[in-house]
C-alpha cells in the first residue's frame, strides 16, 4: 500500500517554488490542510441540450461528497458531448464520432496541466464512455467511470417507446400505416426524462462492457438515470477513489486484453452495438493492449447471443434492471464459463469476488435466455470480408433478418440522397442500398446511419433490403445492414466502384461480402476512378480527416 497519494499534485501544492499556483488553489477556497491532500479531477460532460447528458452536473456534485468525505479534494471540471440522437441524420452527425476523440484529448489535457492525482468520469450519451476510457487508458492514474444511467420507457396508448419509436414512426408515416395523430403521440411521448437511450444501444452497449472490465461500480450499467440508486453509486464512486490511491491501483492493472474480451462477450450475450467494435479497438490501443477485427471473429463464433433487448428485442435497460441487472447476466456467464473472473476491479476485488454475494436473475424473468436455448448460437456482430470490404466490415446480424442477402446495387454517394429516395418511397423489395463516401475520412466523421434504416424499418422492409456503408450504425439500428466497409470510398476502396445494378452478396455465415463483378472489371473501374477532395477543407471536421485511421482501427486520431 503506497504512502504518497498525491504523487502528482504535490508537485504544485508542496513546491515552494510554486507559490502563485498555490495562491490561486487558496482563492477558490482550498486551506492549507487542503493542499496537503490528494486532488480528484471529476469531469463531468453534463450539458443541458440532451436527456442523456442533462442531469450529469448533479451527479458530480454527489461523486465530490464521496470524495471529500474521503479526505480528498474533489475539483469539478467539464468537457463537451454530442447527442447523437438529436444530430442524427443532420450535417451534425458528423461531429459525434470525433467528439470521443475531443473528450479523450480534453480529459488528458486538464488533469495533466492540473497535476490531479486521479480520476472520475460521469459519462452519458454514445461517445462520452470510450472518449472517457481513451483518456482513463492513456493517463493511468487511480480512475472510475460512472454512466448516468438509462432513460425511463416512454409510453403512449399502453405501448412502451424509446426514442427509435421515434424513428421508426417516421418511416410508418411514410408508408401510411400510422395516423398523424399517432405519429405525434409517439414523438411527444418517447423520451419521458433524464437518461441515455433506453435499449441496448451504444450507451447501455458500452456502459455493460465498461462494467465488464472492471473500471466501474457493479449495477453502474443498469442503475436507472432516475431514482435514488444512481446518486447513492455516484456518492459511493468518489469513495472508492480513497482505496484505488491507497493501493496505487491503476486503470492498466484493471483493463487487461482477458477484461476487454469479458466485454466482448458481454456485448456480444446482449445484442449490443456495433459501435462497440470502433469503440474497443482505440481503448484497446489507449491502454497499449492488442485487438484486432480478428477477436470479435473468434469470440463471436462461440458465444451465444441470448437477450430480447431492443432494437430487435422487445425490452428496454431498465426492464433488465428490475430483474437483476447487468451483474446478474455475468454472474450466468461466470458459472456458463463464458467469463474470466479472475479479471481485476476498481473495489480492489476480482470480478468474480465482486459477483459472489450479488443476486442471480429472478426466477422467470424472459428477457435473458437460457445458454441452451439461445435467441442465435453465435454472435450478432459478424465482421465480414471480400472483394468488397478487404480491410474488413462490421455487421449486425440477429438471424430475425436471415443470415444471407443478394440483391442490386443501389449507389447513394451521400446519406441525405439516401434519405430523399427513401422518404420518397423509391427504394423497393431486394435492393441492396449501398450509401458511400461517409466514412471516417469522407463523410467526414463516419456518421450513423439510423435515419435510413429505421425509414426502412418502419416501412416494413427490414427482412427486404440491406443497406452497406462505410458509415456506421447506431445502437438503434436493425436490419440487414453492414458497415464499416473499409477501405472507405474516399480513400478509393471497392465500395467506390459499386454501380447501380452490380449484384452484390451478404454472407453472414461464411462472413463474406462480396459484389458479383469480374476482378478484370473491378480493376478496369480502380483505374477509371479520381479521388474526391475532402469535404472540409478547415476546421475540427478538415483536421479529423487528415488524421483519423480507418475503422478496421478504430478511427483513432493518435496514431
Amino acid at each position: 500500500m503506497t504512502k504518497v497519494l498525491n504523487k502528482y499534485s504535490r508537485h504544485v501544492t508542496q513546491d515552494p517554488t510554486q507559490p502563485a499556483a498555490q495562491a490561486m488553489l487558496h482563492a477558490i477556497g482550498l486551506s492549507s490542510e487542503d493542499l496537503l491532500k490528494p486532488q480528484v479531477g471529476i469531469v463531468s460532460t453534463g450539458f443541458e441540450g440532451n436527456p442523456c447528458n442533462m442531469h450529469l452536473n448533479d451527479l458530480a456534485k454527489a461523486v465530490k461528497k464521496g470524495t471529500n468525505d474521503q479526505d480528498l479534494v474533489g475539483l469539478i471540471f467539464n468537457t463537451i458531448g454530442v447527442s447523437d440522437g438529436i444530430s442524427m441524420g443532420t450535417p451534425g452527425m458528423r461531429y459525434s464520432l470525433p467528439s470521443r476523440d475531443v473528450i479523450a484529448d480534453s480529459i488528458e489535457t486538464v488533469v495533466n496541466a492540473q497535476s490531479y492525482d486521479s480520476l472520475v468520469t460521469i459519462v452519458g450519451c454514445d461517445k462520452n464512455m470510450p472518449g472517457a476510457m481513451i483518456a482513463i487508458g492513456r493517463l493511468n492514474r487511480p480512475a472510475v467511470l460512472v454512466y448516468g444511467g438509462t432513460i425511463a420507457p416512454g409510453c403512449y396508448k399502453d405501448k412502451k417507446l424509446d426514442v427509435v419509436s421515434a424513428f421508426e414512426a417516421l418511416g410508418q408515416k411514410i408508408a401510411g400505416t400510422i395516423s398523424e395523430e399517432d405519429y405525434e403521440g409517439v414523438v411527444m411521448n418517447a423520451c419521458p426524462g433524464a437518461g441515455a437511450c433506453g435499449g441496448m444501444y451504444t450507451a447501455n452497449t458500452m456502459a455493460s462492457a465498461i462494467e465488464a472490465m472492471g473500471i466501474s461500480l457493479p449495477y453502474n450499467a443498469s442503475n436507472p438515470a432516475g431514482g435514488t440508486e444512481k446518486e447513492e453509486e455516484c456518492y459511493r464512486a468518489g469513495q472508492a477513489v480513497r482505496y484505488l490511491l491507497e493501493h496505487d491501483l491503476k486503470p492498466r492493472d484493471i483493463v487487461t486484453k482477458a477484461s476487454l474480451e469479458n466485454a466482448i462477450r458481454l456485448i456480444t450475450i446482449l445484442g449490443g452495438s456495433t459501435n462497440a467494435v470502433l469503440h474497443l479497438l482505440a481503448i484497446a490501443r489507449a491502454f497499449e493492449l492488442e485487438l484486432t477485427l480478428d477477436d470479435f471473429t473468434r469470440i463471436s463464433a462461440d458465444t451465444p447471443y441470448l437477450a430480447d433487448l431492443k432494437p430487435s428485442g422487445k425490452y428496454l435497460m431498465e426492464d433488465l434492471h428490475n430483474v437483476g441487472g447487468t451483474p446478474s447476466v455475468l454472474k450466468m456467464m461466470l458459472s456458463e464459463g463464458l467469463l474470466d473472473g479472475s479479471c481485476m476491479t476498481i473495489t480492489g476485488k476480482t470480478l468474480e469476488e465482486n459477483l459472489a454475494d450479488l443476486p442471480a436473475l429472478h426466477e422467470g424473468q424472459d428477457i435473458i435466455h437460457p445458454v441452451d436455448q439461445p435467441i442465435k448460437e453465435t454472435g450478432h456482430i459478424r465482421i465480414l470480408k471480400g472483394n468488397l470490404a478487404p480491410g474488413g466490415a462490421v455487421a449486425k446480424i440477429t438471424g430475425k433478418e436471415g443470415e444471407f442477402f443478394e440483391g442490386p446495387a443501389r449507389v447513394f454517394d451521400s446519406e441525405f440522397e439516401a434519405n430523399d429516395e427513401l422518404t420518397a418511397g423509391n427504394v423497393t423489395s431486394g435492393d441492396v442500398v449501398v450509401i458511400r463516401y461517409e466514412g471516417p475520412r469522407g463523410g467526414p466523421g463516419m456518421p450513423e446511419m439510423l435515419k435510413p434504416t429505421a425509414a426502412i424499418m418502419g416501412a416494413g422492409l427490414g427482412k427486404e433490403v440491406a443497406l452497406i456503408t462505410d458509415g456506421r450504425f447506431s445502437g438503434g439500428t436493425h436490419g440487414f445492414v453492414v458497415g464499416h466497409i473499409t477501405p472507405e470510398a474516399q480513400d478509393g476502396g471497392p465500395i467506390a466502384l459499386v454501380k447501380d445494378g452490380d449484384l452484390v452478396r451478404i454472407d453472414a455465415k461464411e462472413n463474406t461480402i462480396e459484389i458479383l463483378v469480374s476482378s478484370e472489371e473491378l480493376a478496369q473501374r480502380q483505374k477509371e476512378w479520381q479521388p474526391r477532395p475532402l469535404k472540409k477543407q478547415r476546421g475540427v471536421l478538415y483536421k479529423y480527416s487528415r488524421f483519423v485511421s480507418s475503422a478496421s482501427e478504430g478511427c483513432v486520431t493518435d496514431q
